[in-house]
């Protein structure tokens, strides 16, 4: 491996490094107003929820690098200590990143960038229409760690009202991962979206303690057919299954007589695990 320190690196190379190997990075659309209530819209991708019970989200606008000033999103909640996060969804993704280039501050990135402002309803900043979730916030405290271009602003903020948008919803009013679509940023130019096969479910461990690879039978944790997320879903029970009491459904009774060796019985497991049909997959790797 290539080593890097980052007092040893150019500064643009090492934010390259970062960025690109901390991602997918969710988007902070942040709406700001000036003293005089003139509107500022800007995305942040140093950005991530970090309670609940206060509601907080803290986001970062870096001091600039080229010349180490600091954005007009940061003097504009230095002042009001007010900001609406809006979430970036793939519709949107390129007017979004349109606002970001470096207007002055007395341009309206709105209009610039084709969103419509909607009045908030807790704090002043306007609301982004467009986007299917909007957070008015207070402003709870700002940590500025370094004076040098790249540092960071931290703005830690307390979401006071959430507006989502009905058609994300669910039957249980939750928000459907497909319908929300939303975007996340890599490093470079690079961004990514979260939808279709990119969106997979990963059970969390049981309320029972899972029994882990450790406990795995030798012959299976040492194959070299499962893969440690393999592995790692079989080992996410807190007993090993009783395999006569696991039935084979029809539609695999062929797959599991043609099981003749190891190997056979552990790429019959892998590909009822692919299925998510991990009792079976427990049946299959123990038959040999």
């Amino acid at each position: 491996m290539k080593t890097f320190l980052p007092n040893k690196e150019d500064n643009r190379q090492f934010y390259s490094y970062l960025t690109s190997s901390i991602a997918p990075r969710p988007i902070c659309f942040a709406s700001t107003l000036d003293e005089d209530g003139n509107p500022n819209l800007s995305p942040y991708s140093f950005f991530n929820v970090f309670g609940s019970n206060p509601p907080i989200l803290v986001f970062s606008p870096l001091r600039r690098m080229r010349d180490n000033t600091t954005k007009d999103t940061y003097e504009n909640i230095l002042k009001t200590k007010e900001v609406v996060i809006n979430v970036v969804n793939y519709d949107m993704v390129q007017q979004m990143s349109l606002s970001s280039c470096e207007y002055p501050s007395d341009v309206n990135e709105f209009i610039k960038s084709g969103f419509t402002p909607i009045a908030s309803e807790e704090v002043k900043p306007f609301r982004v229409k467009e986007s299917p979730v909007q957070m008015e916030c207070k402003v709870l405290d700002i940590h500025t760690i370094g004076s040098e271009g790249g540092a960071a602003n931290l703005i830690v903020c307390e979401v006071v009202k959430i507006h989502i948008r009905q058609d994300i919803l669910d039957q249980n009013d939750q928000i459907d991962p497909q319908k929300i679509d939303l975007v996340a940023r890599m490093g470079l130019d690079y961004y990514c979206r979260a939808q279709g096969d990119a969106i997979f479910e990963v059970p969390k461990p049981n309320r029972h303690l899972a029994i882990g690879l450790d406990q795995l039978p030798e012959a299976i944790r040492n194959s070299h057919i499962l893969t440690g997320n393999d592995l790692a879903i079989l080992a996410n029970v807190h007993e090993i299954p009783e395999v006569e009491e696991v039935d084979i459904p029809e539609k695999w009774a062929q797959d599991f007589k043609a099981v003749d060796s190891l190997e056979a019985a552990h790429l019959l497991s892998k590909k009822l695990i692919k299925n998510k049909e991990v009792a079976l997959a427990w049946k299959a790797v123990l038959l040999k």
